[in-house]
């Protein structure tokens, strides 16, 4: 195992923010949401020039957080400090994620030096014979003075900056220093070398907050984004990099995001905040229409054997919840997959033979039917078996912009529909829907334009899972995008790359 030093730019550079790194029809700035306006000013003024290094060929870049550790289970600050360790919940979800990346030839494994991270990377990296890299620069956030501190020490001690800490991280300030925006310029350098390596396939071993502005920094948003795209302990999440013909900065799409050892609907914190509001998007299982048609996943069929086997295995994994509402588009194979996980909740509670089963609001929406959409682009995807990362960056423009707009109007009808309980009771809202739909909503959520609808991936039978810890009409917290686990033998591994060589 071999190291590599800290780069200078973490110690001399002004931290950066709101880079625009992969996408050059893209704005130059992301859409600030910070309160603060010298924020806003200091995010445009760092980000200028900034690009990622040309690639040769296609690269897939996998990023696993470490599994639980000793201050993990404490409820103890651990910032970029190293005495902490994994513990034996932690070594077993490592083993886990081994499990889940076994058939991957990586060709290469990057790791933060801090051991709950370096473990984790041994682990998972098993008996092949290439030497971890470890990087200074993948460790943890730096966070100075709070490192060791139990959080209510913390608050108790630091009061008003540990407020800002938790409000308002990106112009939290401790010692003289802006964690969050030094990390997203650590995250810039970490990407600067990790693309620079001759490889394919590349494993990337870290941390919670780390990993949180590698994702953003490649998908060029700013540290307004801290905490809204979690990374759960031993979470895997997935990044293409495709080359672009004529150089320059590669073409990026998030495959997907924090695919857990456990189940992502268990009950659980979003940024450490109990979300009692929860958003879960599912693609509906496919049919031999989808198979044959123009676009991915237009046909308007009944599901074909795979599509209801994808179905039910989605109606299974959302027994953790107790569901409210479902909706879904008209199409078909909409329709069918929500109809099961309709059946299955209403059965769950009802084992014995007098019992009255729980009644579930199933409702069809047209505004979530986006197939006619698509299918007016002159592109032709038929026969593709595999959906390739970013294709809905190669449509038209008046096609994206027509569904957006769609999306947009779905966006709005959900977040009507998870503000009605006003019980205090949890709500939770399933939609059902073509994988475009829910690549454009989760857009909305994050406030984003119709430029980024290549910056992300969904496949059939998948679902993504989006918390409200300050209700419907605050900020969504993205708790895992294109989670495919619970489908198993029927789903496509991460490992396999969604780069497909036909062009369309």
């Amino acid at each position: 195992m071999y190291s590599i030093a800290a780069s200078s730019f973490f110690n001399h550079c002004k931290p950066l923010q709101n880079s625009p790194f992969h996408n050059p029809n893209r704005p130059l700035f992301t859409v600030i949401r910070s309160s603060s306006s010298v924020a806003q000013e200091a995010d445009k003024s760092s980000s200028e020039g900034l690009e990622f290094p040309p690639i040769k060929g296609a690269k897939r870049v996998v990023l696993v957080r470490h599994g639980q550790s000793t201050w993990n289970a404490e409820g103890r600050i651990q910032g970029s400090s190293d005495f902490s360790v994994l513990t034996s919940k932690g070594e077993s979800q490592a083993e886990t994620s081994r499990q889940m990346l076994i058939d991957d030839s990586f060709d290469i494994c990057f790791s933060s030096p801090l051991r709950r991270s370096k473990r984790t990377a041994e682990i998972i990296w098993g008996a092949r014979e290439e030497e971890i890299i470890t990087d200074s620069d993948m460790r943890e956030i730096d966070l100075y003075s709070f490192q060791g501190l139990l959080k209510h020490e913390g608050k108790a001690k630091y009061g008003e900056a540990f407020s800002q800490w938790q409000l308002d991280a990106p112009n939290f300030v401790i010692d003289g220093h802006y964690p969050v925006r030094e990390l997203w310029a650590r995250a810039k350098s970490c990407w600067d070398k990790i693309l620079v390596h001759e490889s394919k396939s590349v494993l990337v071993v870290a941390h919670n907050a780390v990993n949180q502005a590698l994702v953003a920094t490649a998908l060029g948003l700013g540290t307004e984004y801290f905490r809204i795209l979690l990374q759960s302990n031993c979470g895997v999440s997935v990044l293409d990099f495709t080359p672009q013909p004529e150089g320059g900065t590669p073409s990026i799409c998030l495959n997907r995001l924090n695919q857990t050892p456990g189940s992502p609907v268990a009950v659980g914190s979003s940024a450490g905040r109990k979300a009692s509001n929860r958003m879960v998007l599912v693609c509906h299982g496919v049919s031999e229409s989808d198979l044959q048609s123009s676009m991915p996943y237009t046909g308007n069929g009944p599901m074909n054997m795979l599509g209801n086997i994808q179905a039910q295995k989605i109606a299974e994994l959302l027994l953790d919840l107790k569901v409210n509402t479902v909706v879904s588009g008209t199409k078909m194979a909409s329709v069918e997959t929500a109809d099961t996980i309709t059946k299955v909740q209403e059965a769950a509670d009802c084992l014995g033979a007098d019992c009255i089963p729980r009644y579930v609001e199933t409702k069809q929406i047209p505004d979530l039917d986006i197939e006619s959409i698509l299918t007016q682009s002159e592109k032709d995807a038929s026969g593709l078996q595999n959906v390739p990362s970013g294709w809905l960056n190669r449509l038209e423009d008046e096609v994206t912009t027509s569904l957006w707009d769609q999306s947009g109007k779905a966006w709005k009808h959900l977040l009507y529909e998870l503000s009605q309980r006003s019980d205090g009771q949890d709500n939770i809202v399933i939609a059902v829907g073509h994988p475009a739909l829910h690549i454009s909503m989760m857009g909305h959520c994050l406030n984003l334009t119709k430029e980024w609808l290549g910056s992300f991936h969904l496949n059939a039978g998948s679902i993504s899972v989006i918390d409200f810890p300050d209700g419907p009409s605050g900020r969504g917290v993205i708790r895992c995008i294109n989670y495919t686990a619970h489908l198993g033998r029927w789903s496509i591994p991460i490992t396999r790359s969604t780069q497909a060589d036909e062009e369309y």
